[in-house]
């Protein structure tokens, strides 16, 4: 424990070239050694297996509606097309996520367009940008038009009000 005025104590710098260690987008990992090892880890396996069934199930799924659009099932055309989109979708899905943990455990920082990066900007914006307290207008009680058109709407209230035909959802 550090109190004011006195030097921080020495402690041991974390291992950062394990495996399991934990990633942080702050710091990221560098491996020593191989960097696809993660593909044959077993919570990956379980992933690879997930994405081709997946995959495959999409792809059955649109061949069965082919075959009823074949058989004369006009909205089975549409799904026909649909469910192999999914399935390129899901690949596109796989590869990125592929990709992002390749980068990551080579120490490749996040691109500028992540929310982490964003949120490291939104501090130093340019003068100008940004959020800013916007005066509230003045009184409007020498506004004619504004006052009769209230005047009105305070009317149709107490009409609605009394008539006891007021539709509410709560």
């Amino acid at each position: 424990m550090e109190t004011p005025g006195s030097a921080p104590s020495p402690q041991a710098a974390p291992d950062t070239t394990a495996l399991d260690a934990p990633v942080t987008l702050d710091a990221p990992r560098r491996v020593s050694g191989p960097v696809w090892r993660f593909l044959i880890e077993p919570r990956w396996l379980g992933w690879h297996a997930f994405t081709v069934l997946a995959i495959w199930g999409m792809l059955w799924l649109g061949d069965w509606q082919l075959h009823r659009a074949m058989a004369g099932n006009g909205l089975s055309w549409a799904y026909t097309f649909e469910w192999p989109l999914f399935a390129g979708f899901g690949i596109v899905f796989w590869a990125r996520t592929v990709r992002d943990e390749f980068r990551l455990r080579r120490g490749v920082m996040p691109a500028a367009g992540d929310a982490s990066a964003a949120a490291a900007s939104a501090i130093a914006l340019p003068e100008g940008i940004g959020t800013r307290q916007i005066e509230r207008p003045g009184d409007d009680a020498d506004d004619g038009d504004l006052a009769s058109y209230n005047a009105y709407l305070a009317k149709l209230h107490s009409e609605v009000k009394g008539s006891g035909k007021r539709r509410s959802f709560w």
